[in-house]
C-alpha cells in the first residue's frame, strides 16, 4: 500500500530518511524537505512519486542513475552533495566525541575515475558487462559511465568481447580495468583457464595500442607495455588488478595534505605504503620505510623506486600490519608516520603511534568511522588534530576518502 511521507535527511549511503508514526524509513533517490509517495517494506520504501521536488534536485548526469547501484547522489545539486559529504565525515568525528573543523570538500570532476572494477555474466541473451543493482546482485548493462575515464567507456564493447570468449555462461566474473597514462590495465578473475582457441582469438586485441596488459586470474595474457601512472615527478606501476587511488586529481590532493604535514621531518615511515604512492613523493624530502603486507604491491612498489630518480633512500618491508602491528620503540626512531590503511583502519597501528615519541602522523582513510576511531586513539595518546581534510575521489557514490593530520 502506498503511504505519503515527507523527507527530512539523508543517511550516511544516500538515502533519504522519513520520520514516521511506523518508525524511521530509508528511501533511496529522495531528498530532504521533498514529499514523496512510496511502498514500504519494512524500515525501507520504494519511491514511487515525487509529490513536492526538492529545490536541490538536478538532472542526473547518466541515463543509467536509479538502476545501477554505483552512484547514490547524481539527482544532489553539486554544493548541497558536497556539503552532505563533509557533515559525513564531521559525524564520524564527533561521534568520537572530537570537534575537528572539518574543511569543504576537495571536488573531482566527471570522467576522472581511472579504475574500475566491474562484473560481467554470459548469459543465454548475451554478455551483461556493468555495475550491480543496489542492494542487489544483479548486474545492470551499462552503455556509459560519465564517472569513468572515457579511454574506459570507449573500450567497455571490447571489454564485453573478451568476457564473451573467457567466461562460461552462467558464471559471475570480476574485471578490473585501469586507464593508465599509457594505456589500459584489464585483468579479469573467475573466468576459465583460456584453452588455445581463446588465447588465438584474444590475441587480437593486442594489437589494439591502447590496451597495454590483460591478466586473467593473475596469468599475463600479453604485455604491450608495463602500465604506468605519474606520481609527482616519479612514475608508478600499478598491479594487474591490484589498490590504486581510484583517481588521479584525488590522488595529487591526497599526497599534497600528507607532504605538506610532514614537511622536513625525517626519516618517514610509510605504512600500508601499497604501490608507493606517497612513499616516492615523500622520499623526495626524507628517507623513507615503505610497509606493505602484499607481495605484488611491494614488487611494484621496489619498480617504481629503482624506477625514479632523485629519491632520498627508500628502504621496502613486506609486513602483515594487522597481524604483527609495528611496536612503540620501532617508531620511536622516526619523524613521522603516514599510514593508508583499507577500509577497516589501522586500531593497532594507532594504539603503537600513542604509545611513540613520533612527531607527526597523517592519516588517510576511505573510512570516516573507522579513521575517527584510530584518531581517537591518536589523541588520548597526546596528539593534537592539526587537519581533516575530505576528498570526493568516489563521485556521487556515499563514500569519501579524509586525511587526517596529527601533531604531538
Amino acid at each position: 500500500m502506498a503511504e505519503r511521507v515527507t523527507i527530512s535527511a539523508l543517511g550516511h549511503s544516500g538515502d533519504g530518511i522519513a520520520e514516521t508514526a511506523g518508525g524511521r524509513v530509508f528511501v533511496p533517490l529522495a531528498l530532504p524537505g521533498e514529499e514523496v509517495e512510496i511502498e514500504r517494506d519494512g524500515p525501507r520504501g520504494r519511491l514511487v512519486e515525487i509529490i513536492k521536488p526538492s529545490a536541490e534536485r538536478v538532472a542526473p548526469v547518466c541515463r543509467h542513475f536509479g538502476t545501477c547501484g554505483t552512484c547514490a547522489l547524481e539527482h544532489l545539486e553539486r554544493g548541497a552533495y558536497l556539503e552532505w559529504k563533509r557533515g559525513i565525515v564531521a559525524a564520524a568525528f564527533a561521534q568520537r566525541g572530537i570537534e575537528a573543523a572539518v574543511e569543504a570538500v576537495e571536488s573531482i570532476g566527471l570522467g576522472s575515475r581511472r579504475r574500475a572494477v566491474l562484473s560481467a555474466v554470459k548469459t543465454a541473451g548475451g554478455v551483461v558487462l556493468g555495475f550491480h543493482r543496489r542492494g542487489a546482485t544483479e548486474i545492470v548493462a551499462i552503455e556509459e559511465c560519465p564517472v569513468l575515464a572515457p579511454a574506459i567507456v570507449a573500450h567497455l564493447p571490447v571489454l564485453r568481447e573478451l568476457v564473451r570468449i573467457l567466461l562460461p555462461p552462467g558464471r559471475p566474473a570480476r574485471i578490473v580495468v585501469v586507464a593508465a597514462d599509457n594505456g589500459l590495465d584489464v585483468a579479469v578473475f573467475e573466468a576459465r583457464k583460456p584453452d588455445r582457441g581463446a588465447l588465438e582469438r584474444i590475441a587480437r586485441f593486442a594489437a589494439d595500442g591502447t590496451i597495454a596488459r590483460l591478466t586473467v586470474d593473475g596469468r599475463e595474457i600479453f604485455l604491450n607495455r608495463r602500465p604506468e601512472v605519474a606520481a609527482g615527478s616519479a612514475v608508478l606501476f600499478p598491479a594487474a588488478g591490484g589498490f590504486l587511488q581510484a583517481a588521479a586529481p584525488a590522488e595529487a590532493a591526497l599526497a599534497e595534505t600528507v607532504v605538506a604535514h610532514v614537511g622536513k621531518a625525517a626519516p618517514v615511515a610509510d605504512l600500508f605504503a601499497g604501490i608507493g604512492t606517497f612513499t616516492v613523493r615523500l622520499a623526495q624530502r626524507a628517507a623513507v620505510t615503505a610497509v606493505e603486507g602484499d607481495a605484488t604491491l611491494i614488487a611494484a612498489l621496489d619498480m617504481a623506486v629503482r624506477h625514479a630518480r632523485g629519491l632520498k633512500p627508500v628502504t621496502t618491508r613486506r609486513r602483515d600490519l594487522f597481524r604483527n602491528p609495528p611496536a612503540p620503540v620501532e617508531l620511536d626512531p622516526f619523524g613521522a608516520v603516514v599510514f593508508d590503511p583499507p577500509a577497516a583502519g589501522a586500531k593497532a597501528v594507532a594504539e603503537a603511534l600513542a604509545a611513540s615519541k613520533v612527531a607527526k602522523v597523517a592519516a588517510v582513510s576511505c573510512n570516516p568511522a573507522t579513521l575517527a576511531r584510530d584518531a581517537r586513539i591518536l589523541i588520548d595518546g597526546g596528539y593534537r588534530l592539526v587537519r581533516v581534510k575530505p576528498v570526493d575521489q568516489f563521485l556521487f557514490s556515499a563514500d569519501v576518502e579524509v586525511v587526517a593530520t596529527f601533531a604531538r
